[in-house]
Order: C-alpha cells, then sequence, then structure tokens
C-alpha cells in the first residue's frame, strides 16, 4: 500500500470511530466544559481528513472548555438529519456540521436552534437563518480558475470539466461559476464532464474513462477539483512533456509538479517538480477549526457575524514557494506547498489563515495545535 493509500485508510478509520472523543489539554481559564458535536457527511477525500485534524487540534487547544465528539453521516441527508437531532437530544450546546446539502438539514437545524443549541456550518453552507456559516467563495474561486485556465488555453480547445459531491452547495456554485466563465468563450467546448466526488482515486477512474476514447493531444485545458494531479500524472504517463494547463485543485501534489523542474532534491515523477501549468485555489481546511472557535464566542455570549468568509489561497507559478518546515510563522511569510517526502499527493496545502494560528501544518497532518509562542 502507498503512502497516498495508507493516509487515507487511516484518516478514514479515525473519521469512523462514531462516537469520538479527544483528549484535552489543560485549558487557560476554563469555567466550563461546553458538549460540542461534529456533524460530518462526505468523508471520502483528504480535504475532510485534514479539515477533521483542525478541528480536533482547535478542540484540543481549547483543553478542558470543549468535550468533542464526532459522528460520520455520509453522503445521506437523512441519516445526517437523525444524527444531529440524537445530538440534540444527547445535550449539544453547540453542532458543528458539513452539510450535504443547502436546505435539507434545515428542519433538524432550526430545531436545535430552538433548543438553545449554537449550528454552525462550514465549508458547505445552509440556508436556514439560525444557523452560521463559515465558508469559501466558492463562486469567486471557481471563476478566478476558470478565467485562469481560459487564458492559458488562448480561449480556444476541448475542455474536461471534472465535477465534485453532487448536490454539495460547493460543487453546485463552482460548476455554475465556471461553465458561465468558459461560455463566455465560443471557441472553448466542454468535451466531457467526468465526476471525480473530490477525491484523487475516483478522478483517476473518472479521467481514464474519458481518455479511453480521446487523446491528450485533442484536449487544450482541464478544470475541476482533483483534476490537476492525475490529468497531468496521466500525460506524463503517455509520453507528454509538455503538460496541459489545468485549475484548481489545492492538493499538495498539484503544487509540487507546478514548481519548476529539479526544485525538490530526490522528488520522482509524477510527485515531482515538473513546471505544470496550473492555477491552485481550494477551499480553506481550517473553516471547520474556525467555525468551533466561533461557535465558542457565540457560547459565551459574543456576537459572531452570521456568515464568515474564509481567504482565498490563490497560487500560480508566480507565486508558488516551498515551505521548509511548515511552522506558522513560516506560512504567514508566503510558503504553500510542502516536500512531497512530508505528505502525500492528496493531502491539502490551504491550511494558513491570520484567524486561525492555534492550528496549522502540524493539525492538519495530525490533530494536534501549533505550539504557541
Amino acid at each position: 500500500m502507498g503512502l497516498r493509500a495508507k493516509f487515507g485508510a487511516i484518516a478514514l478509520m479515525c473519521l469512523m470511530a462514531v462516537p469520538l472523543a479527544f483528549a484535552t489539554t489543560p485549558s487557560k481559564a476554563a469555567d466550563k466544559k461546553h458538549k460540542v458535536f461534529l456533524s460530518m457527511s462526505y468523508v471520502g477525500n483528504d480535504w475532510q481528513a485534514e479539515a477533521q485534524n483542525m478541528i480536533s487540534a482547535m478542540a484540543k487547544y481549547y483543553g478542558d472548555q470543549v468535550d468533542l465528539k464526532i459522528q460520520v453521516a455520509g453522503p445521506v441527508a437523512q441519516r445526517q438529519i437523525q444524527q444531529i437531532n440524537a445530538m440534540v437530544q444527547a445535550g449539544a450546546e453547540a453542532i458543528i456540521v458539513y452539510p450535504i446539502s443547502p436546505t435539507a438539514l434545515n428542519p433538524a437545524i432550526k430545531n436545535a436552534c430552538d433548543k438553545g443549541v449554537v449550528v454552525f456550518a462550514y465549508d458547505s453552507y445552509v440556508t436556514e437563518p439560525c444557523a452560521y456559516n463559515v465558508v469559501t467563495d466558492q463562486a469567486k474561486l471557481a471563476s478566478t480558475s476558470a478565467e485562469w485556465v481560459a487564458k492559458a488555453m488562448n480561449y480556444k480547445g476541448n475542455l474536461i470539466f471534472v465535477t465534485g459531491v453532487a448536490g454539495t452547495s460547493v460543487d453546485t456554485a463552482r460548476s455554475e461559476a465556471a461553465k458561465a466563465v468558459f461560455a463566455k468563450y465560443p471557441d472553448i467546448k466542454i468535451v466531457a464532464e467526468p465526476n471525480g466526488m473530490w477525491s484523487q482515486a475516483v478522478a483517476r477512474k473518472a479521467l481514464t474513462e474519458v481518455m479511453s476514447t480521446r487523446s491528450w493531444d485533442d484536449i487544450a485545458g482541464v478544470w475541476g477539483a482533483t483534476a490537476c494531479v492525475q490529468s497531468w500524472s496521466m500525460q506524463l504517463e503517455a509520453g507528454r512533456t509538455k503538460l496541459i494547463p489545468c485549475g484548481t485543485e489545492g492538493s499538495n501534489g498539484m503544487r509540487v509538479m507546478m514548481l519548476p523542474k529539479g526544485s525538490i532534491e530526490g522528488a520522482t515523477e509524477p510527485y515531482a517538480p515538473v513546471g505544470a501549468p496550473g492555477i491552485s485555489i481550494e477551499s480553506h481546511t481550517a473553516a471547520g477549526a474556525y467555525a468551533l472557535k466561533l461557535a465558542l464566542k457565540v457560547l459565551k455570549g459574543e456576537k459572531v457575524d452570521k456568515k464568515t468568509v474564509m481567504p482565498l489561497d490563490v497560487v500560480t507559478p508566480d507565486n508558488i514557494k516551498l515551505c521548509k518546515d511548515g511552522s506558522f510563522a513560516e506560512l504567514k511569510q508566503g510558503c504553500n506547498v510542502f516536500d512531497p517526502a512530508l505528505v502525500p499527493s492528496g493531502w491539502f496545502s490551504v491550511i494558513y489563515s491570520a484567524d486561525t494560528p492555534e492550528v496549522g501544518f502540524q493539525a492538519a497532518l495530525t490533530g494536534q495545535p501549533e505550539p504557541q509562542q
């Protein structure tokens, strides 16, 4: 089993431990231990594993103030509804949720709010007015990356458009915004729309099926989450030396491949610097951790905006920068990709946010909070 496969298996086993309580460290002036639940839906990729790790790390940072338990519903709205209702009955004070749908959970969320439970959705939003949302501007993410890809294609040619988890607000917003961009250029033609489920393995299979009847010589661009590493790897395997422009995943593998050739000693293809043409933007992995931090503020009576937008980390060949140790201080200085010896290809590099100094590289990798100065 390769490093990426091992990482995915370990992450999934951790996520499926339901319920799971995390050890805590001594708190700074803790006055009450709040019962907080994390409700996850789809968990079949590294992004979800990292987000869960960072939420766990944030809980550990607050020590005795937080009793965190996790439940995983999978991509089934009814099951997530049932679990949220059960969390309320179990005495939840706050629920942090990655919703499988922006609307299906609304009655359960309204019921929770009516009983005094603070509800925060992260990354994928919900429309219930009583809930708080901590999100990435998915439309801006998609339109920015689509414009870059269109320009790199010289505004013409065949495009493969890779979609994510259908039904989520993230996939819907991204697909609509990106297609609106490509529609402006009549010489760009979307010739295939494989579903990648935001998973490297699924994207690889989907792209393989598409290319079984096509040639990379007939493709001018690729767009979509988990599209780039796999499409570039397949091109290298096919003997191509000039890679096709791609956007927009935030995986470490993509960013490593975007680095100038030979810039990481000992790295081997395909997970190596090859100067690949791409734009890397992704949902922020710290959104869930920040949602927990904000939920604790609300529980203490502080005022928090109903909608919080996470920063967009836009990485192109012009600003890509290799991290040496991954410390929060180094991330703050602008590094945005990690040595492939440290993390698997599918691992996501979107970690830094000025609002969450409690969680950094080690939080995303191991679930441990950032050492505080």
